[in-house]
């Protein structure tokens, strides 16, 4: 059965990586001469995992662009050596895109997210705390756990496996562990996370799950683990009343009014502004901070948040001096009024931010708008040329969307000077030779 990449290129482990622009470029430039072995070694399971390239977290909150590491492959590598992992990049833009036409599915996961909790009584909330606190019994999955929980980091089979496991063996709830993920993983996003949960559940494509076979696992972790006899291999797929999945069309992409004076706002979504549509713009001031509103009913684990503060403040760092502006780092304790605050003292008539999709992040977004608009302050969300793109292919399955998007962003093609979200591969190369930054 083809399996999607988890979540989007997930086969990376963060190992405390310093969550920088810098790093990720090095780590990018570190990878690039490996790439092309990439679809041989990326199936082994075996920590500490060196067959992939560990850049998921930097792509997720965008310190690193999609496009950007795509074009560092292709221009050393001919597209058939390197196409597995070009797929497992925009499997990430896919989920995204596919979420963005159908908001209403992770609005729907929250709500019975809600329920779920609310129901974990008796044997099964006992069942939940063993199984998060890796002791359900399983040896595979109880390390898997444990490795989530120091690390952040899980492999791509693995995810598959735990999640599996969690739900036809352990029998839990399959929102409980796609939230037990977004608490934990560095990487996790809304899309990415919610959707590759539903779709082992068999509640994506229905009626096709996945089922964690022992024999496979013992293949994958090298003989490391063989659960024989442990687990339900004969577990039929979840079911759930009728969603409407028909896409929807996205709202048309805004562009910021540069005549009107202009604050530029940073989130965690998105934190490479300098290479952007927006780079070329004027702002009077530039803001950014963590939000911690945004952990309600998610219980987001330390080193999650703390690698979103930490990028935040190194994304504020470069806007200052590519934008030659005053930087703010807003209170987290009350996101929404310090930003308000902020805009006003700046006395600009809009705030620019790159856009958010689906999530936390978007609702805080859409609350900031009420806020500023009572001040006649317009908050103007500008989509990325690749969002633009190639989110509109996410209507069917993935390889329909791959064909898409190497069409819509020109993957076959060397990145142009004249548009700014194409970065010079040259830049990755510069990082390998100055990892510093």
């Amino acid at each position: 059965m083809r399996r999607p990449g988890w979540p989007g290129h997930a086969d990376d482990a963060p190992r405390a990586e310093t969550p920088t622009r810098a790093a990720g470029l090095a780590r990018l430039a570190s990878f690039v001469p490996h790439a092309a072995a990439y679809s041989r070694e990326r199936n082994r399971v075996v920590p500490p995992h060196d067959g992939v390239s560990r850049l998921s977290p930097y792509l997720r909150h965008r310190l690193i662009l999609e496009r950007e590491a795509i074009a560092a492959v292709l221009d050393a590598h001919p597209r058939d050596a390197v196409d597995k992992f070009v797929s497992e990049v925009l499997w990430r833009t896919y989920w995204k895109g596919w979420l963005e036409q159908r908001p209403q599915v992770w609005d729907t996961y929250l709500d019975q997210l809600r329920r779920d909790r609310d129901g974990l009584v008796g044997t099964a909330s006992t069942h939940y705390a063993e199984a998060i606190a890796g002791r359900s019994g399983i040896a595979c999955f109880d390390a898997w756990a444990s490795e989530l929980i120091e690390t952040g980091y899980l492999h791509n089979h693995a995810r598959m496996w735990f999640a599996s496991i969690w739900i036809f063996t352990l029998r839990l709830p399959w929102t409980l562990g796609a939230a037990f993920f977004l608490r934990h993983l560095l990487d996790g996003d809304p899309a990415s996370n919610t959707l590759s949960w539903r779709w082992v559940a068999g509640l994506h494509t229905r009626g096709k799950h996945y089922l964690a076979r022992a024999e496979n696992i013992a293949r994958h972790t090298d003989g490391r683990f063989y659960p024989q006899g442990e687990l339900d291999e004969q577990a039929l797929p979840l079911t759930e009343p009728p969603l409407d999945l028909l896409p929807r069309a996205l709202p048309a992409s805004v562009e910021p009014d540069m005549d009107t004076p202009s604050g530029l706002l940073l989130t965690p979504e998105d934190l490479a502004p300098e290479i952007s549509r927006l780079s070329r713009l004027a702002f009077r001031g530039v803001a950014g901070g963590w939000d911690e509103g945004v952990e309600d009913g998610l219980d987001l684990a330390p080193p999650v948040v703390d690698f979103s503060r930490i990028a935040i403040a190194d994304a504020l760092s470069r806007a200052e001096a590519h934008f030659a502006v005053p930087s703010h780092a807003l209170d987290e304790g009350d996101w929404l009024a310090a930003t308000e605050a902020w805009a006003c003292g700046l006395a600009v008539r809009q705030v620019v931010t790159l856009e958010a999709p689906v999530g936390r992040w978007r609702e805080r977004l859409d609350q900031l708008d009420a806020r500023l608009a009572k001040h006649g302050i317009a908050l103007v969300r500008a989509r990325r040329t690749w969002d633009n793109r190639l989110w509109p292919g996410a209507t069917r399955g993935f390889f329909p969307f791959r064909e898409h998007a190497y069409r819509q962003a020109h993957l076959d093609c060397p990145p142009g000077a004249a548009d700014p979200e194409l970065p010079n591969p040259k830049v990755v190369q510069s990082a390998a030779d100055h990892p510093s930054g």
